[in-house]
Formats: structure tokens, C-alpha cells, sequence
């Protein structure tokens, strides 16, 4: 018989309670230990209170039986607990490409801090705060008036040199036609002194006569040096005259430039900042300090960058070397970037640049790709989830993040074989379709513990019951190719054209008006680059639209 815990459990306070019975009752023999008195009875010479030495081994035998019983082990007659149920699946296997995740920012590729190259009021602007403007669009105006002026003395200058070089080739016509009479008159003395010197050999006449012509021709021969040396000092003349051209020339060349530089011309496609500068204000120019009108940054296509550890790079380079994935520094990879509130990657771009070195403060290399932004969706300063190719397409596992256990050295998952939980410890890659690749450890066909992690330990029996691995497509291709040159995404080139002047083409370029005497055949053009200067400022979508104005062209 067996007795419940409750009753083992209060049983010694029982026996606690009840008075023991006597010796006389347990042997049937009358108490003669004391009477009613408490006297002793005669012949017992124990200590008062004491029992004699058999009754207390039967009452120790008595209460230890009842302890025995109250405390013994109690008999279990349930059945062992089944074998917990746990939810298997085959890994997933798919020809896949491992993409590689990371975080980037979008860079404008232009971003212009536009300023005046000349100092003056700021007249206008011409543009509306946070559009887009193209290339050549007019946004400020500084009043010109004063170097319109300083264009007008500038060509003055240059009339007055010309002007110069006309006197200074008078000069010289006229030191040329002196040296002619100078040499009529040289002839004439010589054959004067012949003739007297004929004469005095016959005694024809004297020798006073004979001195006198040998006098004229040494003032002939004096007449004609004196005319050479007009001749050089009126060459020379020209030669400062022309050089005085030159010099005004460049001087119109830099006052037309200021002239160009009062209209602000926006250098690049893109969206317009606010204007930091309102109209009337007086701004500095031509310096590192100029003051900042507003800025302009481009739209499209856009940057974006980001950042690789150095075993990224490294498996990169092992890649490149095995001929399983080109280098991003020879190939265009395709790259594909998502916003923080799109699904998947909608948009696709290529790499555009890999740095030549590692940030030794951040022990990273910096990469870039490019995208095209027709829609305008991105903006310089997001971040931006991207996925570049990390491998070769090839047969891969993908198994849910869920199976997979973490210890402190590796990851594990557990599988089912016999009915029999076994530890495998696999090496994991990025996320495809919403799996995790599993790129050593497993093989495909094993059954992999999906549901009931928490529960299973190797060794471990258990009921395997059959599940499904759900595939999430996430909008990357299973198979790339570096993107051809034809579809390379290059920013664009118009930005770095030449400017013409009205009724030029850029191979004919514009010159400043000669004004040298006619008949003057100036030097060639590479010694006097000012005789033929290129005054243009680029605006490829209309080449011959004017720019600037002269004073006398302005109304």
C-alpha cells in the first residue's frame, strides 16, 4: 500500500503528537516502572525518567518504520513523455548570384558654389529658387556700367596705338625716301670726284676744286648713313607701336572679359539653391573670398558611394584572380540600389569608380556607382540600400535565417536523419530571395530543422513533420553580365564647350578688328596670339547666341 505525499508529509507530526505506548503495552506486560506516586519500583536501580534499554530499542524500531513509510520514494506509473515534434524542409537550390549588401550615400556628380568673378551691385537675378536650369541660363546680372567703360578706354587704346603705328610707318616711308636722295646725291659726288680727279691729271683744273668734291661725297656718304639710322629708328618705332597694340588688345581682351563676367551664367545643368544675395547689395568678386550667390548641384545622372571592408575587397581580388567575377576597376558591374521606402531594388546603375587605397582611419575602400535619376527620385545626401555582384552565378543552398543557430564561434543548423537530431555546422553569405545562403556545410538534400529550434539537441529522437521553405523573390536577376559600353552612364560632356561670339562657329573663332595701314602685313598669329583671341563663353544647346554686348551694341 502506498501512502500520497500529503499524508508522508504529515505523518511524523502525527506520530510527533500520539504519546508512545509503554513497555508493558507493547510486551503485554504491566508498567512497572512507577506507580501512581511515581515511586520506583523496588529492585529497579535505573535513573528516574530513563526507559530501560529494550523498550527504547522498540520505540527507536517504531519510529523509524513509521519514517520509513511516511518518507520512501513514490512509485511512478505514468509513461515516458513522447518524442517532441519538430519541422523539417529540404534546403532550397537555385543557380544563383551572391549579392553583396551595402550602404550608400547619393552624391551629386556636380555641385557648384556659384560666384561672381568681378566685384560690383548685383543688378538681377533671373531664375526661380529650387528649379532646375540648364547650362548657359541667365541667373544674375551685375551692373556693367563701369566696365563698359573701362571696355571703351581699353579699345581707345588700342585706336591710339594703331594710330601710332600708322605715324611710325609714315616715318619710315619718309626715312626711305630720304635715303633715296641721300643715294642719288652719294652717286653724284662719287662721279664729281672722279671727274675732278681726271681733270687735275691733265691740269685741267685744281686742286681746290678736286678738295670741295671730295668733301660733297664724304656729306653724301654722311646724308646716307643718317637715313639708314631713320630708317631703323622708324622700324623700331613700329615694332613699340605694334607691341603697344598687343598690349591694348589684351587689355580689351580682359575688359570684355569683365564685361562677360557682370552676366552669371549657370556652368552646369542641375537644381537650383536659394538666392543668398538679393538685388542692390554690393558683392565681392575674383577672390577665393567672393561672396556666394547661391548653388547649383546636378540631378542626372547621380552618384552614389560607399564603403568596403578589406576582406570584401580581398574576396574580390581572389575572384578576379580565379576568373570568377571581373574586377569593378576593368568591368561595369551592374549595381542596384532601393530607397528606404521601396520593395527591392528598382533601380539599376553600374560601378564607376574604385579607390587606389585604404582609409587607414576607417581600414575601408571607397567605391562609386552611377545611376541614372531621369525621374528625379533620388537626391544628393540619401542613403541608399545598393547590391553589387559578389560572385559567379552558381548552384546555391538557401535555407531560412530562422533555421540557423549561433554559438560563439560558428553557426550551426540542426537536421533530421533516423529520426535523429544532428548538429552541422555550416559558413554563411548575403540574403537571396529572402534566404540565407549557405556557402559550406550543407548539400541540398538534407532536412533541415525549421520550426522547434529551441527544443532539439543532438541526439535528440523527435517526429519530423514535413514543411515548406517559402522563396521571396526580391527583384535580382540569378545571372549578370558586366553592362556594355553602349550603355555605360557618363555624365554629361556639354558642360565643357566652348562658348562662340554671335556670328562665329567654333572653327572660326572671332578676332579683334585690325587697324594696322594697309599694305602692314602683321607677324604670324602664334607670336601675336592678341591679333587673333578667342572671346567665348560656352552655351552648347544655342552656339551663336550672344553673350555679351559691346557699349555700342547695348540699347
Amino acid at each position: 500500500m502506498t501512502m500520497s505525499s500529503t499524508e508522508a508529509t504529515n505523518r511524523p507530526h502525527r506520530l510527533a503528537a500520539e504519546p508512545l505506548p509503554s513497555e508493558a503495552a507493547v510486551l503485554g506486560k504491566p508498567n512497572t516502572r512507577a506507580d501512581a506516586t511515581g515511586d520506583q519500583s523496588p529492585g529497579d536501580e535505573r535513573e528516574p525518567g530513563i526507559p530501560h534499554r529494550p523498550q527504547r530499542a522498540i520505540c527507536t524500531a517504531t519510529v523509524a518504520l513509521f519514517l520509513l513509510v511516511g518518507c520512501g520514494p513514490v512509485q511512478d506509473d505514468q509513461p515516458p513523455p513522447p518524442p517532441p515534434t519538430v519541422v523539417v524542409a529540404q534546403p532550397h537550390v537555385k543557380q544563383a548570384v551572391e549579392w553583396d549588401a551595402y550602404t550608400g550615400r547619393l552624391e551629386a556628380i556636380d555641385f557648384v558654389e556659384v560666384r561672381a568673378r568681378v566685384s560690383g551691385y548685383l543688378q538681377s537675378a533671373h531664375f526661380v529658387e529650387g528649379q532646375v536650369v540648364e547650362v548657359g541660363d541667365l541667373l544674375f546680372v551685375i551692373d556693367p556700367r563701369p566696365y563698359d567703360a573701362e571696355l571703351s578706354a581699353a579699345q581707345a587704346m588700342v585706336r591710339q596705338a594703331q594710330s601710332q603705328l600708322r605715324q611710325t610707318h609714315s616715318q619710315l616711308l619718309e626715312a626711305k625716301a630720304q635715303q633715296l636722295q641721300t643715294d642719288a646725291r652719294l652717286q653724284l659726288a662719287k662721279l664729281r670726284v672722279e671727274r675732278s680727279r681726271q681733270l687735275l691729271e691733265r691740269q685741267a683744273t685744281s686742286q681746290e676744286e678736286v678738295d670741295e668734291r671730295e668733301a660733297e661725297l664724304l656729306q653724301a656718304q654722311a646724308d646716307r648713313e643718317a637715313s639708314e639710322a631713320r630708317i631703323s629708328s622708324a622700324e623700331a618705332e613700329i615694332v613699340t607701336a605694334e607691341s603697344a597694340i598687343e598690349l591694348a588688345e589684351a587689355r580689351v581682351e580682359a575688359a570684355d572679359l569683365n564685361v562677360q563676367y557682370t552676366r552669371i551664367e549657370s556652368p552646369v545643368s542641375g537644381r537650383i539653391s536659394r538666392q543668398s544675395v538679393t538685388e542692390g547689395n554690393l558683392i565681392n568678386g575674383g577672390s577665393a573670398t567672393s561672396t556666394l550667390l547661391t548653388t547649383i548641384t546636378s540631378v542626372s545622372p547621380i552618384y552614389c558611394t560607399f564603403d568596403a571592408n578589406e576582406q570584401d575587397v580581398l574576396k574580390y581580388i581572389r575572384l578576379a584572380q580565379a576568373g570568377g567575377r571581373e574586377s569593378s576597376r576593368v568591368a561595369k558591374n551592374p549595381v542596384f540600389l532601393g530607397l528606404i521606402d521601396e520593395q527591392g531594388f528598382p533601380h539599376q546603375g553600374h560601378m564607376d569608380f574604385v579607390d587606389n587605397r585604404f582609409d587607414t582611419d576607417t581600414a575601408t575602400m571607397r567605391a562609386r556607382c552611377i545611376f541614372r535619376n531621369d525621374d528625379q527620385v533620388l537626391l544628393p545626401g540619401m542613403f541608399a540600400r545598393i547590391r553589387i555582384p559578389g560572385s559567379a552565378p552558381r548552384q546555391t543552398v538557401l535555407i531560412p535565417d530562422a533555421a540557423l543557430g549561433t554559438d560563439q564561434s560558428s553557426q550551426f543548423v540542426f537536421i533530421v536523419v533516423d529520426d535523429v537530431i544532428e548538429r552541422r555546422t555550416v559558413r554563411t553569405g548575403p540574403i537571396v530571395d529572402g534566404l540565407r545562403v549557405i556557402a559550406e556545410g550543407l548539400t541540398g538534400d538534407e532536412w533541415v530543422v525549421i520550426e522547434g529550434l529551441l527544443q532539439s539537441r543532438p541526439g535528440l529522437t523527435v517526429v519530423a513533420k514535413p514543411g515548406e521553405i517559402r522563396v521571396v523573390d526580391d527583384g535580382l536577376p540569378d545571372d549578370y553580365q558586366p553592362v556594355p559600353r553602349e550603355d555605360w552612364i557618363t555624365p554629361p560632356s556639354g558642360r565643357h564647350a566652348v562658348y562662340q561670339r554671335p556670328g562665329t562657329t567654333p572653327e572660326q573663332p572671332a578676332v579683334l578688328p585690325d587697324l594696322r595701314p594697309a599694305g602692314h602685313e602683321p607677324a604670324d598669329d602664334a607670336e601675336h596670339p592678341a591679333a587673333a583671341t578667342r572671346l567665348t563663353l560656352p552655351d552648347p544647346a544655342e552656339p551663336s547666341r550672344p553673350i555679351i554686348a559691346r557699349p555700342e551694341e547695348r540699347s
